[in-house]
């Protein structure tokens, strides 16, 4: 599976709430879906599929029938795979088992090959459930717009970060690597000064973008320490503010590493 990632721009200040309450949604799913899983015994997958019908017909809850009737068992999936995983490390006899945890802070929702269009030329999206985000530009290097026209695209995931919205675009691709095998081997020592260095004295330097962003990331962490209130609920503004900024500078320092 290829992913391929595009930021949301040109929304309105409604829009992107209205998808901060998809992602709610489907957080709720999938906290019920653990709640199911630990309250009853032998809950399987099919078991947690028809959970998203019931919560969706459940007049307790009317916000989750204006999620895409898709997202809902996305969101089931993903908590199914968490308790596999945790089936499967229990057998494995990890010492870390991963027990499945209710999720405080979601910050994304996955459609399949509903809830979304995109546009013919792929210069925007529009999302067409329940919530009406409605339509948004995207922003995207040449090879994920290419893609986008030329692979068959299975899910959506709409993501949050630091410093806005993304769309993440799940495509089924197989990779072919043509290259003509010479033979020849080449011994790679990896180290702490370099990224490696092979027998040839071949040095690749490794640039440690972390450790320089390291300085202006405690900062901004002292910075979100001080206005942090205890037990206030909730935190102040400026508090927000700090926390913002902060995963940015995080947001940053992961993309020159990249």
């Amino acid at each position: 599976m290829i992913v391929r990632e595009a930021k949301l721009l040109n929304g309105s200040k409604t829009q992107y709430q209205a998808l901060d309450s998809a992602i709610r949604t489907a957080q709720f799913i999938r906290n019920k879906a653990v709640r199911l899983w630990r309250d009853q015994p032998k809950v399987d997958k099919a078991r947690l599929s028809l959970l998203c019908k019931e919560l969706a017909h459940n007049q307790e809850y009317p916000w989750v029938k204006k999620l895409n009737s898709m997202a809902p068992q996305a969101s089931a999936e993903r908590a199914w795979n968490s308790i596999s995983s945790f089936y499967r490390r229990c057998k494995e006899g990890v010492n870390k088992k991963g027990y499945p945890k209710f999720r405080k802070h979601c910050r994304s929702v996955e459609y399949k090959t509903s809830g979304w269009k995109l546009s013919s030329d792929c210069l925007t999206i529009n999302f067409t459930d329940g919530f009406k985000a409605g339509r948004f530009s995207l922003f995207c290097n040449r090879e994920t717009r290419e893609d986008l026209f030329r692979l068959k695209i299975n899910r959506v995931r709409v993501v949050r970060r630091a410093d806005g919205y993304y769309a993440q675009f799940c495509f089924d691709a197989n990779r072919f690597d043509k290259r003509n095998y010479t033979g020849n081997v080449v011994g790679i020592d990896l180290g702490l000064k370099y990224f490696y260095k092979d027998q040839n004295d071949n040095v690749a330097i490794y640039p440690k973008y972390l450790r320089r962003s390291e300085k202006r990331i405690k900062k901004l962490q002292r910075r979100l320490s001080r206005k942090f209130v205890k037990e206030k609920k909730p935190q102040s503004n400026n508090y927000h503010k700090a926390r913002i900024r902060l995963g940015k500078t995080h947001l940053l320092a992961l993309a020159c590493r990249r």
